[in-house]
């Protein structure tokens, strides 16, 4: 794992060598002062040396204005490395993100993909910034500092150092409390980022139930159980650095005063003291670093560990090895022998499903809520996999078409539409990003809201709100009919796309879906029977699979399942 976090640092490599050449010049710097300073008070102030005295302070002055340029370019450029590297994972992590399959994000929370895009990058941005930087400058300042002083009194530095095993016990003991506390934290906090989406994308629900009081209890629940764990993770973390501060004091009073002794006893000056104690002091520095390096450490290989979970999942739907491209498409559909699960083959949604529409026919598939309607169209442009048979496009498996062609072929009007935050043109633009402004234009026209739009003070470019609130659900399903006309796809799914419309604004949509699917190979999944009746052939499909299948009027004269569900509406609509 750390092979894999040191090689975001590649294409940065330059600047993080300019950081780390000016990371090694403020440690050289700092050791350079104590060993003037000791010159200072035991040569050149006694003795009156008054030339060395100004030339020293010049040349301290311009080491200070280098210490100056290369403490800018550590601070600035060396977070610069840190956020490239942010952006590149992030860009990796979404762009991987796009490649799973369906199951991934029908199993995992909004909240908790969001918290490991951004909290999680976050933190370990600040420790591909300072991580490398802090044990480096800490190693020299630590090597630099024991010889220099070893070189004054190896006695003193001897005993020094022989507390340093017992810091680095300590800090490896209480390394992994830290870790796991850590890892609780980032674990909460994705639970309440979930929570947070989840309660603001229902804020109309709420407040409609009047449950803004039960929704607090929601996010306070978990926010409290945050709270706990952070205050855990604070306790692990005063453990580990309160233990190596004190550590830190002991060593300066053994300084001062075996330093005290040495000096009563002749063995070294005055000067040499004072030298050791500053140097003293830029020993206990890097070990301090380190001491706020663990607490990043964790932080950001904690965030780095989930990031490479993600990066690690594999999608269930792959391009086969020699997959191609769909072209000249016909349009005809055959499902042979096909059966599904969710679930590895565990409660069967779909069995023996056979099935075939020829070019530009119009099939309509209906039956009972839970029948597998919705998962059999899905099943055609790979969302899911099947468990056996297979489905064939123009007489070639689906399975040896590359996906972005088979699905760039096939066009999806859902019951549920999602529309970007955006502009209207952003939406409809969505259905071929490289289409021009008249394309666009003729789209909408065929979808039957270029009147509305045009009627709006800013046209195609107002601002519908987040996922299109602004905007009534038959212009929003309008909006979707108009992008996939821009798609202009051989192969239409419409999978109850005017179930949940009034009657006046589906008989106007019902146009626009004519329209749309006029020369098209259409699957249509409904759920009122009165929108089918043109069918070229109706499939009913229950939980024991197809089980008629016909034009309307003659499975209404056989009796069978759909004349039931026919007649079943229609006595709703004469109750009503």
């Amino acid at each position: 794992m750390i092979k894999k976090f040191i090689s975001y640092y590649k294409p940065h490599r330059k600047l993080f060598f300019i950081d780390m050449l000016c990371a090694f010049i403020i440690s050289a710097l700092d050791l350079v002062f104590p060993i003037v300073s000791r010159n200072f008070i035991n040569d050149i102030i006694p003795n009156g040396k008054m030339h060395l005295l100004y030339k020293w302070s010049i040349v301290l002055f311009l080491l200070y204005i280098l210490r100056y340029i290369c403490n800018y370019v550590v601070t600035y450029w060396g977070h610069v490395v840190g956020v490239r590297i942010e952006y590149d994972m992030r860009r990796d992590l979404f762009a991987h993100l796009q490649t799973l399959s369906f199951s991934y994000f029908d199993n995992n929370k909004t909240g908790h993909i969001m918290s490991r895009m951004i909290n999680d990058l976050r933190e370990i941005s600040e420790l591909a910034h300072h991580g490398p930087e802090d044990i480096f400058i800490s190693f020299i300042m630590i090597v630099g500092s024991f010889i220099i002083l070893f070189g004054i009194e190896w006695r003193l530095t001897l005993v020094i150092f022989a507390f340093v095993p017992f810091m680095i016990l300590f800090a490896i003991k209480k390394r992994v409390k830290l870790e796991n506390a850590f890892k609780d934290v980032k674990m909460t906090i994705a639970n309440v980022n979930s929570q947070l989406e989840n309660s603001i994308s229902g804020i109309r629900v709420a407040k409609s139930f009047t449950n803004e009081q039960y929704e607090m209890e929601k996010f306070n629940g978990g926010n409290k159980k945050f709270k706990i764990s952070r205050e855990s993770a604070f306790k692990y973390m005063a453990d580990f650095s309160s233990g190596i501060i004190f550590v830190s004091n002991i060593l300066n009073l053994v300084a001062l005063s075996l330093g005290g002794i040495f000096v009563y006893k002749g063995i070294i000056n005055i000067g040499d003291l004072v030298a050791y104690i500053l140097f003293i002091g830029f020993f206990l520095q890097p070990i301090r670093r380190l001491t706020e390096f663990t607490q990043q450490y964790e932080d950001g290989m904690t965030g780095f560990k989930r990031f490479m979970e993600i990066m690690d999942i594999k999608p269930d739907i792959v391009d086969r090895e020699g997959a191609v491209d769909l072209k000249n498409v016909k349009g005809k559909i055959r499902f042979n022998n096909v059966s599904f699960s969710y679930t590895n083959g565990e409660n069967t949604v779909l069995s023996n499903i056979n099935l075939t529409i020829e070019p530009g026919e119009t099939i309509a598939i209906v039956g009972p809520s839970g029948a597998g309607k919705t998962t059999l169209c899905h099943l055609i442009p790979r969302f899911y996999e099947t468990n056996s048979g297979e489905i064939t496009i123009d007489d070639i498996d689906i399975k040896n078409i590359k996906l972005k062609s088979l699905r760039q072929n096939i066009g999806l009007v859902q019951q549920d539409v999602f529309l970007f935050t955006g502009t209207i043109k952003d939406n409809i633009l969505y259905g071929n990003p490289q289409a021009t402004e008249e394309e666009i234009i003729e789209a909408a026209r065929n979808a039957s809201i270029h009147d509305y739009i045009m009627s709006l003070p800013e046209d195609y470019d107002t601002y519908i709100g987040e996922k299109g609130i602004k905007l009534s659900g038959g212009q929003k399903q309008r909006i979707s009919i108009a992008r996939v006309f821009l798609k202009n796809p051989p192969i239409l799914i419409l999978d109850e796309a005017t179930s949940s419309l009034d009657n006046a604004t589906e008989i106007a949509i019902q146009e626009s879906l004519k329209k749309l699917s006029y020369g098209r190979t259409t699957l249509i999944i409904a759920h009122r029977l009165s929108t089918i009746k043109n069918a070229d052939e109706i499939v009913v499909l229950t939980n024991q699979g197809i089980i008629e299948r016909g034009r309307h009027q003659e499975l209404l004269d056989r009796g069978g399942v759909y004349s039931e569900l026919y007649k079943s509406q229609f006595k709703d609509l004469m109750t009503e």
